[in-house]
């Protein structure tokens, strides 16, 4: 089963960019799709972005749609976040769907059987 740790996280102000990673180890990355997920204090984990297996599809929380922009190459996942708001405050995590014959995108928690381990992602005004 693939493990995956992010980076990249941390304190920036509103108007800025950060650019996370996803790395990807111990199993056939390239067959599953990715997702990010954000989970804010007190809150439940919300998709963020999911990129399927050769990046043919990919699709957006209506919240970072022309914000963010997410990315895989044979390495891992990437999350390019431009005009952060505080709202964006969260911790984010990556995540593998290990489902080969899923025909839809999978965009909920359940869809993901592989996380990591999340990195801080802090927004001050």
């Amino acid at each position: 089963q693939v493990q995956l740790e992010e980076s990249g996280g941390g304190l920036v102000h509103s108007g800025d960019s950060l650019r996370l990673s996803c790395a990807a180890s111990g199993g056939t990355f390239s067959l599953y799709a990715m997702g990010w997920f954000r989970q804010r204090a007190g809150q439940e984990r919300e998709f963020v972005a999911t990129i399927t297996r050769i990046g043919q599809k990919i699709v957006y929380a209506d919240s970072v749609k022309g914000r963010f922009t997410v990315s895989r190459d044979n390495a891992g996942m990437y999350l390019q976040m431009n005009g952060l708001k505080p709202e964006d405050t969260a911790v984010y995590y990556c995540a593998a769907d290990h489902s080969i014959y899923r025909t839809s995108v999978p965009t909920r928690p359940a869809d993901f059987s592989s996380w990591g381990q999340g990195t801080q992602v802090t927004v001050s005004s």
